[in-house]
């Protein structure tokens, strides 16, 4: 084996997500996914800095994508709006053929309360972000935060959609969904059709 052997980060998160699902996440250790691998512990520790950031290592990306888009949006565009139009953009970006990996992360999260409190401060982290692009562009502080929290129900709602065993429509197609029913019930107060 080389030093730093090709494909490891690739090769440490399938043989993590192999394990999540076998053995379950609290009975995998960072050596039983190294073996698996066919690394180094000190290998897997240069990509990931514990075995929970296997399961959250795209978060970042996902936010500053989000934040992002956010931020380029025409300036015009109502916060619901600019927030849809975002979350579209990462969509398409970050969760392209990514369905049977964010399927099986989210069955291994759904299993541990400990990454649920994680996935949770994800999305705050999430929301301040994207509260903080709204106000940068001219929204008022309270407009910001209700267009943030409204965002991430949707994204979320979306993503439990999109992740669930039996859906076969993209995640895009959700969030547009999503986004409308929000504005429905919230619009009209009764239930859409």
């Amino acid at each position: 084996m080389g030093r730093w052997p090709t494909g490891s980060r690739e090769r440490l998160q399938r043989a993590a997500m192999t394990l999540f699902v076998e053995r379950g996440y609290e009975k995998t250790s960072v050596a039983d996914i190294a073996e698996r691998a066919e690394v180094t512990e000190r290998t897997f520790y240069r990509h990931f800095g514990d075995k929970r950031e296997v399961l959250f290592d795209g978060e970042h990306t996902l936010e500053n994508s989000i934040v992002h888009h956010l931020s380029e949006g025409p300036a015009d565009v109502d916060p619901l709006d600019a927030i849809g139009e975002a979350l579209h953009h990462a969509a398409d970006e970050f969760f392209a053929d990514r369905l049977p990996f964010s399927r099986t992360r989210q069955s291994v999260i759904d299993a541990n309360p400990e990454l649920q409190e994680r996935e949770a401060l994800k999305m705050v982290s999430l929301t301040e972000a994207m509260s903080k692009t709204l106000l940068h562009r001219g929204f008022d502080a309270t407009t910001a935060r209700l267009a943030a929290e409204m965002g991430v129900t949707v994204f979320k709602i979306a993503f439990t959609d999109w992740t669930a065993a039996e859906n076969t429509d993209p995640l895009a197609e959700l969030l547009r969904s999503s986004m409308t029913r929000l504005r429905t019930v919230a619009g009209a107060g009764r239930r859409p059709a």
